[in-house]
């Protein structure tokens, strides 16, 4: 892994709030110039650090005003199992995170749909036929009070 030096950790807190920051503009911020930020940003990139650069978008105008937990269990742990189920869900359209997890349940899920009837089809439609499933536990979020897609950086 890429070892953070203060420049970095500057160009990724920048980016993190801008993330559509032209490379002069970066280079500028950072007190770097744009063919030595444009080399940082590259390491960063290929080291895995910068994952992807994307816009983060509001489920409530599109129209998704619930989002539900999904608490899933299966019938075992077995590599295949597992692989097997984690290759299915990624089809779901609707699935936000899913979090292979310790404890009672395997996995957890963060689920967008639009109503409660949606989230029935997403349910009948996705949820139950994902491959080694024999619990399913759903939650739904009653108000959304942080949804901070970066973490906090020194």
């Amino acid at each position: 892994m890429h070892e953070l030096d203060t420049l970095d950790t500057a160009i990724l807190k920048t980016l993190q709030s801008e993330g559509r920051i032209s490379n002069s503009a970066l280079a500028e911020r950072v007190g770097l110039s744009a063919s030595a930020c444009s080399r940082r940003l590259d390491i960063l990139e290929k080291s895995g650090v910068i994952k992807g650069y994307h816009a983060q978008l509001s489920h409530k105008a599109l129209d998704y005003r619930m989002i539900a937990i999904v608490h899933i269990s299966l019938s075992g742990q077995f590599a295949k199992t597992l692989s097997e189920f984690e290759a299915a869900v990624k089809r779901c359209p609707n699935v936000l995170v899913c979090y292979l997890m310790s404890g009672e349940y395997d996995y957890i899920l963060r689920i967008a749909a639009r109503d409660l009837e949606d989230y029935e089809r997403i349910h009948r439609d996705w949820l139950s036929a994902l491959p080694h499933v024999v619990k399913i536990n759903s939650s739904f979020a009653l108000r959304e009070i942080i949804d901070r897609p970066n973490v906090g950086l020194a």
